[in-house]
């Protein structure tokens, strides 16, 4: 019965579409006949991970509360609590369009909507659950930092850059954090206590991130983290603040729509805090500008 369910899942790619239904999958062998029961429970509804409690879940499948605890350690998790964060997270991360498959060629006019429609729903939510206090607390701790440090991998290397020219623009020490390849340590050795780290994340992250960041935290900078909501928690460990940012996207494209406004509402929140100090910045930057006639 369990193979049964288990092949029915494997074809059904909506089913399929979780880190917990995919854990499932590479561990079903190893199973204890009891652990099976939930399994197959799961195979047919991983739902229910975010919408029962551990207990529930052995009432559904005959099986111990012990039982229960085991199978999500057997599957690889701390414990269940561990599993129902990782689903609430990749739910926020992908919806409302978690299981979506490619999409069907359309008309030009529809995939323009569409991808509009996508993007101010990302917007939306993210703004929405952003606690009003969150960009007043991270004004104030770039307010205070002797150097602002901007990171990014990958894709976001380029919106770190534009980043720390912003920023560069309202307040002085702003810099950009592994300009050079292989200059990590010469880098870090002039962080220090009370400078401020933003650090811009998304998928794919490199192995050096959480020396990288276990590092930070001693020498004490303040780490301000935007990313998704699929690694939300883990950033909790080692940020002082953290922005969780709606991402879905279509495609292996990813969407930094999100990263670029909540980054551009940091800088404007900044401006409030710094006030007069800011606006002097900005004076004497337009008046080097015209002085060496960059601009036309």
């Amino acid at each position: 019965m369990l193979k049964q369910r288990f092949h029915k899942c494997k074809r059904d790619g909506r089913k399929m579409a979780t880190r917990l239904t995919l854990r499932i999958q590479d561990r079903i062998s190893r199973l204890t006949k009891a652990e099976q029961k939930i399994a197959a429970l799961l195979l047919e509804n991983h739902a229910l991970v975010e919408t029962h409690s551990a207990t529930e879940m052995a009432g559904l499948a005959g099986v111990s509360k012990a039982t229960a605890a085991r199978f999500f350690q057997s599957l690889g998790y701390a414990d269940f609590d561990e599993a129902k964060t990782q689903a609430r997270e990749e739910r926020n991360r992908t919806q409302p369009y978690a299981w979506s498959q490619a999409p069907e060629p359309v008309a030009l006019g529809r995939s323009i909507g569409n991808h509009l429609d996508l993007e101010l729903l990302n917007l939306t939510r993210t703004f929405e659950e952003m606690r009003a206090d969150t960009l007043t607390e991270a004004a104030r701790l770039i307010h205070a930092a002797p150097r602002l440090w901007v990171l990014g991998f990958g894709a976001e290397e380029g919106l770190a850059r534009h980043a720390r020219q912003t920023f560069a623009r309202l307040r002085p020490d702003v810099q950009l954090l592994g300009t050079h390849q292989g200059a990590w340590a010469e880098d870090l050795a002039m962080t220090g206590p009370r400078d401020v780290l933003i650090l811009l994340t998304l998928e794919p992250r490199p192995k050096t991130l959480p020396s990288l960041m276990a590092y930070a935290r001693t020498t004490r900078m303040n780490v301000i983290t935007l990313t998704d909501h699929q690694y939300y928690a883990r950033a909790q460990r080692f940020s002082r603040l953290v922005i969780g940012c709606h991402v879905a996207s279509y495609g292996a494209i990813p969407s930094h729509t999100t990263l670029l406004s909540v980054l551009r509402m940091l800088a404007i929140a900044y401006l409030g805090q710094s006030g007069e100090a800011a606006q002097q910045r900005l004076a004497v930057i337009d008046e080097i500008n015209e002085e060496i006639d960059l601009h036309d």
